[in-house]
């Protein structure tokens, strides 16, 4: 067999290997990504809570 189809099939065979490596990682994803997104979306709503602008107290006398 030639060495340049040798080295096409086995860098193929690499690249297939890696792909199913990559997708099989992205597939699973970890319960703690939500639990990330859920606090910084809480964190994101806090802050805007304290930095929106009050409205200013009227005290009758």
């Amino acid at each position: 067999m030639d060495i340049n189809a040798q080295l096409a099939r086995q860098h193929r065979a690499d690249l297939r290997a890696r792909a199913t490596a990559h997708h099989l990682a992205t597939a699973v994803r970890p319960a703690t990504e939500l639990r990330t997104r859920v606090g910084w979306t809480l964190v994101d709503l806090g802050l805007r809570l304290v930095s929106a602008p009050r409205p200013a107290l009227a005290l009758a006398r």
